[in-house]
């Protein structure tokens, strides 16, 4: 089937009580979306990137009691894993989807990362559109608009990412649910298409300092 899009259904998901119920909502509404836009996606994502990406989709196997509060897909490099490595979320709060470059606390090269960063965050100020966010803790709604940080708190925000290991760096857009194109289907593939393309610069930036 073709990706259809996320309905409010999907984004309900998040108030139903109980670890087991939303997992099994998760599983039987989200993931199989993620798949189909996983296999939409897979073959751009791969070219923007410069080598093969694999879809990883969250199965949160950690949780033994607190359902989760939101949950993604991931394209990595590593066909068995994608938080050590630089990869491309998309995800779903209950009120909100993100599109994120996301460097998150497990990277070993997120120091190396950082100071590459810091290095080009010229590069980085004229990437990055104004209308697009930040975030530094992926469990977290909390984000800052692009447009709002100034070169000098963008150098504060990155040296934290290189110093701090609990310090995670995504950079992306956010959509509330209720936006029209959420439901679209082809248009919101489109876009995150287009997010990833705008991103897949800093991707391979980080990438040549990955081990």
């Amino acid at each position: 089937m073709a990706f259809s899009g996320f309905s409010p259904h999907d984004f309900a998901t998040f108030s139903i009580e109980g670890l087991e119920p939303r997992m099994k909502a998760i599983q039987e509404r989200i993931q199989p979306k993620f798949k189909e836009l996983g296999e939409e996606l897979g073959a751009t994502v791969s070219a923007l990137a410069g080598h093969e990406m694999f879809l990883h989709i969250a199965k949160h196997a950690r949780r033994k009691v607190n359902p989760p509060v939101d949950t993604w897909m991931a394209f990595a490099s590593n066909k068995r894993g994608y938080k050590q490595f630089p990869h491309f979320q998309v995800g779903l709060f209950d009120d909100r989807l993100f599109i994120w470059l996301a460097l998150i606390y497990e990277l070993p090269a997120k120091t190396n990362i950082g100071k590459t960063y810091l290095k080009h965050i010229d590069e980085l100020r004229q990437t990055i559109p104004g209308s697009y966010m930040l975030s530094f803790d992926h469990m977290k709604k909390d984000a800052v608009s692009a447009a709002d940080l100034s070169k000098k708190e963008l150098k504060a925000a990155l040296e934290k990412f290189r110093d701090v290991k609990k310090t995670e760096l995504l950079i992306g857009k956010v959509m509330m649910a209720d936006e029209p194109l959420i439901s679209d289907g082809p248009k919101l593939t489109a876009e995150i298409a287009a997010v990833f393309e705008t991103l897949s610069p800093l991707y391979r930036l980080a990438m040549q300092v990955q081990p």
